[in-house]
């Protein structure tokens, strides 16, 4: 396969298509919109209790990791029924295996939150 030389336009338009698939998340996938809204709120409570900047390590990594594990749920959950638009028991079991990794990875964002925070909200 031939290289081809580095082209500053197309790295531009590679944005684009990451804008896009962004919108089409938030469009079409239900469940961003809430780790959205969870990421705003929890990035105004980080302003408002003044964390340090280890805590923000810590709520920018858990806020990073659920959006990204949830774009990738979506695009296992396109591929699948894109594979097989009918309902079929493989599928459905990497279907669910993917959501159960946003699922532990929106709890362990849950836990961390609240070590953060709980002590700030109680002194």
């Amino acid at each position: 396969m031939k290289q081809q030389k580095f082209s500053f336009t197309k790295r531009l338009n590679s944005f684009s298509y990451a804008y896009k698939g962004l919108k089409i998340l938030l469009k079409e996938e239900h469940n961003s919109r809430i780790h959205f809204i969870a990421a705003i709120t929890v990035v105004a409570a980080s302003f408002f209790f003044k964390i340090n900047l280890y805590e923000w390590i810590a709520v920018i990594f858990s806020i990073g990791f659920v959006i990204v594990l949830e774009i990738i749920n979506s695009a296992i959950e396109n591929i699948a029924d894109f594979i097989s638009p009918n309902k079929h028991e493989k599928i459905k079991r990497i279907k669910d295996l993917s959501a159960a990794a946003v699922l532990i990875n929106a709890l362990t964002a849950l836990v961390i939150g609240l070590i953060i925070f709980i002590p700030k909200i109680f002194t």
